[in-house]
C-alpha cells in the first residue's frame, strides 16, 4: 500500500498476485484498490473490478496503478481521479506487461519486455531509458561445476566395469573402479537424456535435443567424439531407452503414452501400443523387458477397467498379445534370460485388515511374485525334482561326412511362446506376499525389490533373488534406492542416498566401494545452457499441458517474443523471471517456476524482536516490546 500525501489515508490491496505467474486472470485472488481513511477508519473500493489492480501510487489527486483490465488484457498504468472518482489507462502496451512501477516525484519507472521506461505524471508521456552499464560480464563466464548432486539417469554396461549417468543434461562414462570420468557429450547448451548402455558395449543411446527436439541419438564408444541422430521423431518428449539383447532396436514411451521401437538395421520406428493411465511418475518408471532372442518385448498394459495385464507384442508379426485378464492387477514382466518363463509381479493375496476409524476392510500387502512357462511343454520352475538316467548311445557318424575344423558360431536360441492359456500356467512363488517393485532375471534366479510392508515398523528396502535351484531367498543388499542388473547377467548397479555401487549378484553385498561420481564435472557456459532451458521449458509446456490449443495462445509467438529477451539476461534470476513471464502467457494457475543457480545473499539467524500483551477494555494491546 501507499499512504497519501497527507498522510489522513492509505491505499491497499488486501491481497496480491503480483508476484505470481499468471496473467489476464480473473479469479478470487484478482486484487482490488481500496482507500481507508485513517480518521474515520472507512474504507472504499475504487477499481471494484474482475480485473487485477495492483501496486497503488499516489500523487497529489490521483492515485495510479496497474491493471490488466484493458482491450489488450496487459498490465497498463491506469489513473484514478479522487476529484471525480473516474479512472481511465495511461499506458497501452500491448504485447508486454508492465511490471513493478516504483513513482518519484513527478516520474513513475517501470519495466516493460525487458526495458525501462520513465512516465512523466504531467504530460503522461513516456520514453524509453537509455541504460549503458560497464560490466565484465562475469555471470556469463565459462566455469567448471560439480554436477554429482544433479544425477538423474544412469545405466551400467554389459559387464558391470563401468556406468553411464545422466547429469545436468551430460553424459558421463564413470568406472566402476580404475580409470577416468569421461564427459561423453560435453554440451552445455545440448540436453542428453535417458543414457543407455548397449548390451555388446559398443554404444551409448540416449535423447539428444540438438536438433530442437528430442531425437534418438547414439555415440560409439569406439569413436566416442561422434554422435549420429537416429530419428526425426519430431514434436515430444520421451523417456527411458531399452535395448534389445542383440543391440539392435531399442523400445522407448512419449509422453502421449504410445510405446515404440525403433530397429537400427532398416531405420523403422515402430508403434507398439498406447496406455490410457501413465503419467509422470508412471512414464518415468515404464519399463519393457527383451526377450533373449530379440524378438519379442513384454510390458504392463493399461486396461479400461484401471487394472492392468501383462502383455507381449511380437517384433516379427507387429502384433500385442495381452497375455492375462487383468483380473487381478499384473505388473512389470520380464522374461527369463533362458527362455523358458516370464516372471511379473501380481496382486492376488487377499489378507483383510479391519481399519479402527472408518469401518471397513482393506487389502494392504498384497504383490506376489509370478512366473508362467512360455510353452506347454515347458514344467514349472517349481515342479518337484526327479533324478533320472538315459542310455548312453554311439555317436555314429556317417563314411561320407566331412569334418569342419571351425567351429560352429554360437546361435541365439529361438525363444517360443504359447499365447494361449498362459494365464492358466501361472503359478506363485514362495515369497511372501508384501510390497514388491522392479523384478529382474538371471538364469536361475529372479531379483526384487522389496519395500516394507504396510504398518510394519521396518524401513529398509532390500534387494533379494529367489534361487530356483536351490528354492530359497537370498538378500543382495539390505537396503537401496534403485538397482539395475548388467547384461552379462554377474553385476548389479545399486543406487543408495545419491551414491553408487557395483557389486555381484550374490548374497550379503557391502556397498562400501562407490563409484566416483564427485568427479562427475562440466563446463558450464551459461548463455548456451540458459536457451536451451528456455526451449525446453517451452517444448514442455507445449508437449504437456493439458489444452493443445494452449488456451488460444499462439505458442510459437510466446517463444519468439520471449526468446528475445533470453538473449539479453545476464543472471539466473533473469532467466527464471523470463520464463515466469513465458508460462504466465497460458493463463493457468499451478505454472510456476523456480531453481537454478540463482544467486542467493548469505542470510544470518538473528532474534525477533518480542511483545509483551496486556488486555485494555477488552482489547490486548501491546505493552512492551522486547528487544
Amino acid at each position: 500500500g501507499v499512504i497519501s500525501p497527507d498522510g489522513n489515508k492509505i491505499a491497499y490491496t488486501p491481497i496480491s498476485a503480483a508476484f505470481r505467474t499468471w496473467k489476464r486472470y480473473r479469479g478470487g485472488m484478482a486484487a482490488d484498490i481500496f482507500i481507508f481513511d485513517l480518521n474515520s477508519k472507512a474504507s472504499e473500493n475504487i477499481t471494484n473490478n474482475v480485473a487485477g489492480d495492483e501496486i497503488p501510487m499516489w500523487s497529489g489527486n490521483k492515485i495510479y496503478f496497474l491493471s490488466d483490465r484493458g482491450e489488450n488484457k496487459r498490465n497498463n498504468i491506469w489513473c484514478y481521479d479522487l476529484s471525480n472518482k473516474q479512472t481511465k489507462q495511461v499506458t497501452n502496451f500491448d504485447k508486454f506487461d508492465i511490471r513493478f512501477p516504483s513513482i518519484g516525484n513527478n516520474e513513475i519507472v517501470f519495466e516493460a519486455g525487458g526495458l525501462l521506461y520513465l512516465l512523466d505524471l504531467t504530460t503522461e508521456k513516456y520514453r524509453e531509458i537509455k541504460i549503458n552499464v560497464v560490466t565484465d560480464e562475469s555471470t556469463l563466464l565459462a566455469r567448471n561445476e560439480n554436477v554429482e548432486k544433479m544425477i538423474q539417469n544412469f545405466s551400467i554396461s554389459y559387464n558391470g566395469n563401468r556406468t553411464l549417468i545422466e547429469a545436468r543434461g551430460e553424459i558421463f562414462s564413470v568406472p566402476t573402479e580404475n580409470g577416468p570420468v569421461i564427459n561423453l557429450t560435453q554440451s552445455s547448451g545440448v540436453a542428453e537424456r535417458y543414457p543407455a548402455y548397449s548390451p555388446n558395449g559398443k554404444f551409448a543411446a540416449y535423447f539428444s535435443d540438438r536438433s530442437g527436439e528430442y531425437e534418438l541419438t547414439i555415440r560409439d564408444l569406439e569413436k566416442p567424439s561422434q554422435e549420429k541422430t537416429l530419428t526425426a521423431l519430431g514434436e515430444g518428449y520421451r523417456y527411458k531407452l531399452f535395448w534389445s539383447p542383440n543391440s539392435k532396436a531399442l523400445a522407448f514411451i512419449d509422453q502421449t503414452m504410445t510405446v515404440y521401437i525403433y530397429d537400427m538395421d532398416n531405420d523403422k520406428t515402430t508403434k507398439v501400443d498406447q496406455q490410457m493411465w501413465l503419467y509422470e511418475g508412471g512414464l518415468q518408471n515404464f519399463s519393457v523387458s527383451w526377450s533373449s532372442d530379440s524378438r519379442y518385448i513384454a510390458y504392463t498394459k493399461d486396461l479400461e477397467s484401471g487394472s492392468t495385464a501383462i502383455a507381449i507384442f511380437d517384433t516379427k508379426d507387429e502384433k500385442s498379445h495381452q497375455m492375462t485378464s487383468g483380473y487381478y492387477k499384473d505388473s512389470n514382466p520380464v522374461f527369463d534370460p533362458a527362455g523358458k518363463y516370464l516372471y511379473f509381479l501380481t496382486n492376488r493375496s487377499f489378507k483383510p485388515v479391519y481399519g479402527d476409524y472408518e469401518g471397513t476392510w482393506t487389502y494392504p500387502n498384497s504383490t506376489q511374485v509370478a512366473v508362467a512357462t512360455l510353452t506347454k511343454d515347458i514344467p514349472s520352475p517349481l515342479a518337484p525334482k526327479n533324478d533320472s538316467s538315459v542310455v548312453k548311445k554311439d555317436d555314429v557318424k556317417k563314411d561320407d561326412e566331412k569334418k569342419d575344423d571351425k567351429k560352429d558360431e554360437p546361435k541365439i536360441k529361438e525363444v517360443k511362446i504359447d499365447f494361449d492359456g498362459f494365464e492358466q500356467r501361472v503359478v506363485i512363488l514362495p515369497p511372501a506376499a508384501g510390497n514388491y517393485g522392479n523384478i529382474a532375471a538371471v538364469t536361475g534366479k529372479v531379483i526384487y525389490h522389496r519395500a516394507p510392508n504396510s504398518g510394519s515398523a521396518d524401513k529398509k528396502r532390500s534387494i533379494v533373488y529367489f534361487d530356483f535351484d536351490k528354492l530359497e531367498e537370498k538378500t543382495i543388499v539390505d537396503d537401496a534406492d534403485v538397482y539395475q542388473i548388467s547384461a552379462d547377467e554377474k553385476k548389479i548397479l545399486v543406487a543408495k542416498q545419491n551414491s553408487f555401487s557395483v557389486v555381484d549378484i550374490a548374497p550379503d553385498q557391502k556397498l562400501e566401494k562407490k563409484l566416483p561420481t564427485n568427479q562427475l564435472e562440466m563446463t558450464v557456459k551459461p548463455r548456451e545452457e540458459w536457451k536451451q532451458i528456455f526451449t525446453d521449458v517451452w517444448r514442455l509446456q507445449r508437449d504437456f499441458f493439458y489444452d493443445k490449443n494452449m488456451h488460444g495462445v499462439d505458442w510459437a509467438a510466446m517463444k519468439k517474443r520471449y526468446g528475445a529477451i533470453i538473449e539479453n539476461a545476464v543472471t539466473r534470476g533473469d532467466v527464471n523471471f523470463v520464463i515466469g513471464e513465458l508460462i504466465a502467457e497460458l493463463n493457468a494457475s499451478h505454472t510456476y517456476r523456480g531453481g537454478g543457480d540463482d544467486a542467493v545473499p548469505l542470510q544470518r539467524q538473528v532474534g525477533y524482536l518480542g511483545v509483551d500483551w496486556e488486555l485494555k477494555n477488552n482489547v490486548y494491546m501491546i505493552k512492551k516490546i522486547i528487544t
